[in-house]
């Protein structure tokens, strides 16, 4: 529970964050990667997260609305609004935005940011699957800190300019 407000049911849904996060925490600076294009890295996300449904918030949706990932995209955002593409959902909430992936049948959902974002959902990821940019770069938007007793690191990947890390919630 948090500020007194039940967490909301995501049983049967796996929810997954997928980051790029620098050696400091960094994930963004003015809406962008401040760090240059690493292709390897954009390749395996894309891949990744394209057959599922994808969680963002407003911000991040328009700054992919020429790329959009994954199959549907359940944007959160404080005003209720319809998006042009027929795949864009609206929710209020982490709660709205379980119901909206329950009602696509969605088994598994990965939530791609920005930071608040992360923030909300961080108490009910599964997993996370942080991109770590090998480097520290400054910026204005960070990862959220999380405690690594709740947390187990599964498999680490190496690869040009950053690690993958698969992280698995342990139940505590």
């Amino acid at each position: 529970m948090t500020d007194g407000v039940s967490a909301p049911d995501t049983s049967g849904i796996e929810l997954i964050s997928v980051a790029a996060v620098s050696e400091n925490g960094v994930i963004g600076r003015d809406g962008e990667l401040p760090w240059a294009s690493i292709p390897a890295d954009r390749a395996q996300y894309r891949a990744r997260i394209a057959d599922d449904p994808v969680v963002l918030g407003r911000r991040t949706f328009e700054s992919m609305r020429e790329d959009l990932p994954g199959r549907a995209q359940i944007v959160l955002s404080r005003r209720d609004r319809a998006y042009d593409p027929a795949d864009a959902y609206h929710a209020a909430d982490v709660e709205s935005a379980v119901e909206r992936l329950r009602s696509l049948g969605a088994g598994r959902a990965y939530v791609i940011g920005g930071g608040a974002v992360y923030e909300l959902f961080q108490p009910h990821l599964d997993r996370m699957l942080l991109s770590r940019v090998h480097g520290e770069y400054d910026g204005d938007t960070r990862y959220p800190a999380w405690s690594e007793g709740e947390w187990t690191l599964a498999e680490t990947t190496p690869h040009d300019r950053f690690t993958l890390e698969e992280w698995h919630r342990t139940g505590v």
